[in-house]
């Protein structure tokens, strides 16, 4: 048996393991972008940095519960932050690297008024 073999995995074997990690931690993040709505109030705080809860659940189109939750789950996989003022809530996007994925999606399928309405290659019926 070859135990020092194990003690010091090689630097491909480390590497793979880095990138199964990224890879699930994208992932996850993903999973939390495929909801419209939260998607939706990632783009509303990134478009204006920061947003009191109220002005937010009406930008959306929520009520306040249902805001609530989606929130709740931004707050655990990170992807949101808040702070306090007296009894308001002012939330915004906690990691710079999803305000510029955000900004990524805006670009491609938030276009330009002149270009607004075109259909994705891939997305007219056959």
């Amino acid at each position: 048996m070859n135990w020092t073999s194990q003690a010091n995995p090689s630097p491909v074997v480390e590497a793979a393991a880095d990138l199964e990690l990224h890879a699930r931690m994208v992932a996850d993040i993903l999973r939390e972008l495929a909801n419209e709505k939260r998607l939706l109030i990632l783009c509303r705080l990134v478009e204006t940095g920061e947003m009191r809860a109220l002005d937010l659940a009406k930008s959306v189109g929520l009520g306040q519960s249902a805001l609530s939750q989606h929130l709740s789950r931004l707050r655990e996989c990170h992807l949101v932050t808040y702070r306090r003022d007296s009894q308001t809530l002012w939330y915004r996007i906690a990691d710079p690297r999803i305000e510029q994925l955000m900004a990524q999606l805006h670009a491609i399928f938030c276009p330009a008024p002149e270009t607004a309405g075109r259909p994705l290659a891939n997305s007219s019926p056959e």
